[in-house]
Parts: C-alpha cells; structure tokens; sequence
C-alpha cells in the first residue's frame, strides 16, 4: 500500500510552488479585487488596508503594544 505523504499528488500546488497559504490566498484576492469594477473595486480596496497590534514579551510579561498600519504595495 503506497502512502499518500511519499506521493507529490498529494501535496498542494501553491506549497510545491513554494509558497504558503496565506501568501497564495493574498495573491487569489487581489486578482479578484483588481477584476471588480466602480465603485466596488475601490470599496474593497480599502477594506485591503490591515491594521495590527504588536507586543515584546520580556520576563514572561507583555510590554507596551505598537499599532502597526501595512498596506500591500502597489
């Protein structure tokens, strides 16, 4: 019985590109918003822009959070 771990069949195509999912998902819905038309394409444009928090950890304890605004390059 063959195992389906040895087999690259089973492997997904965007990790034998050498890519993660969240790479290969990012690059799936830009090409969807790109296609959109007015007004809808620069409505989710917007919504592309990811704000985030983030904490250093020192002795086991969080320090002061730093807000981190990334928007994808165009």
């Amino acid at each position: 019985m063959a195992s389906a771990a040895g087999s690259s069949a089973a492997v997904p195509f965007w990790r034998a590109a050498g890519m993660t999912y969240i790479t290969y998902s990012n690059i799936c819905a830009s090409l969807v918003r790109n296609c959109l038309k007015e007004p809808y394409k620069t409505e989710a444009l917007t919504r592309e822009k990811v704000h985030f928090a983030v904490s250093k950890w020192a002795d086991g304890k969080p320090q002061k959070p730093t807000i981190r605004s990334d928007t994808p390059e165009e």
